[in-house]
């Protein structure tokens, strides 16, 4: 049965539940703010949506985990500190002792040390400077709506609830100056590497090429400001809009009296997104069910449910090193079929969602997104408020939600669908 067929009247029926999901969204914002990962109201917006779905659970589950919140991109500001420091010590050591090249080989390990932040932060999201970072408490919440009878599939539909530190670049000048932030202190980084190979290996230093590497500074002083601290964003649509999906669907469900035979469903705020998908990678290690192979589970990732023309299925994540279940992809994209919706597969090319830690802890995962990829001005900025939101992709989301767990419960994982 589809989704459109569980009750007379679908579409009114659908456009209230969409009303649910945004009207909450608003709440959340407007009483409790932004949330930035191991805050209080981080904790308290999953608790205010567990509330609104009420009865439509059977149980409510909670967990916490250790988190250090601003290590995920604290490792940019100390980037831009580091290369600065490094440009200024090679000036110091072509007017005090410019016959050695002493500071080539600072620059080299200082070069290093940056590479590997990124690498292991950034790319890999692992916790490789997280120790020197300071401590907070975040959490998971599970609403869980019961199968009928016998346990035999899960469907877990999730969204984080975390908001983001705002990128001060992008508030300024869109994607124009994010990719400029990123590419002007790079290049003095690839430059500053160069030049301290060449002149380690020459033996001695190189003024011209040291009086360039001082033209990179000002891209190493937009990396220590890269994030602004000062502002956590509302975060209405990354990723309040995402929350609400599975929330709507538990309550959709239960006020229509409809309960899966052998399917449970779970409504899933997580936290600790935006500070390196911690709270998914915690999930993994604290539901060791969600891999019992008696019972077929897919974790459904939606994430910033708002620009109508960019959704899409991401099946390739974490900067493309992450490749997701491919019946989970094919599940949503025939659910998408039968609303209507021709998905394409995307790649998400610069950072990660939940799903890709899922997929790296052997559950199948996919992620869902409806946001521009360019990105848009809104994205981790004091814009992302609840007014923005769009009514029209939300309702699509809901229903792309709905269908989901409907032809899950129905066929379970596949590899293709007709």
């Amino acid at each position: 049965m589809k989704a459109s067929e569980s009750v007379s009247n679908f579409k009114p029926t659908l456009r209230m539940y969409t009303n649910f999901a945004v009207r909450t969204v608003k709440k959340v914002c407007s009483e409790i703010g932004p949330r930035e990962c191991g805050s209080e109201a981080e904790l308290k917006a999953q608790n205010y949506i567990a509330q609104q779905v009420g009865d439509a659970a059977d149980e409510v589950k909670q967990d916490e985990f250790k988190v250090a919140p601003r290590a995920f991109l604290g490792w940019i500001k100390i980037a831009g500190i580091m290369l600065t420091v490094a440009t200024a010590i090679s000036f110091f050591n072509l007017f005090v002792a410019a016959d050695k090249p002493y500071s080539a080989v600072i620059n080299i390990v200082v070069s290093a040390l940056i590479l590997i932040m990124f690498l292991g932060e950034f790319l890999f999201y692992k916790e490789t400077i997280d120790a020197f970072f300071p401590k907070a408490t975040s959490h998971n919440t599970y609403c869980v709506r019961h199968a009928e009878g016998e346990l035999k599939r899960r469907i877990i539909l999730a969204g984080h609830s975390d908001s983001s530190i705002e990128w001060l670049s992008t508030h300024i000048g869109g994607r124009g100056m994010l990719y400029f932030g990123f590419a002007y202190p790079i290049a003095g980084w690839v430059f500053l590497t160069v030049i301290s190979v060449y002149m380690l290996v020459k033996g001695e230093t190189n003024e011209l090429f040291i009086l360039i590497s001082g033209a990179f500074v000002p891209g190493y002083v937009i990396l220590m400001n890269f994030l602004n601290y000062n502002i956590c964003v509302d975060g209405a649509n990354d990723n309040l809009s995402g929350c609400v999906m599975g929330a709507a669907v538990l309550k959709y469900m239960a006020d229509n009296n409809i309960r899966f035979k052998n399917t449970e469903v779970i409504a899933m705020f997580s936290g600790g997104e935006e500070s390196g998908l911690r709270g998914a990678k915690a999930s993994v290690k604290q539901h060791p069910e969600f891999k019992d192979p008696n019972v077929e589970t897919v974790f459904i990732c939606f994430d910033t449910i708002k620009d109508y023309d960019d959704m899409a299925i991401y099946n390739r994540d974490m900067t493309g090193t992450v490749k997701h279940d491919d019946r989970s992809a094919a599940l949503v994209k025939e659910a998408g079929k039968r609303i209507g919706l021709e998905l394409n597969y995307a790649l998400l090319f610069c950072g990660s969602s939940d799903a890709a830690a899922i997929t790296q802890g052997g559950i199948p995962a996919i992620c869902f997104a409806a946001m521009n990829p360019g990105p848009p001005k809104y994205y981790h900025t004091r814009d992302d408020k609840a007014d923005i939101m769009e009514m029209k992709t939300m309702e699509k989301g809901v229903e792309l939600a709905l269908e989901t767990a409907f032809l899950f419960d129905e066929q379970g994982l596949k590899k293709q669908y007709d």
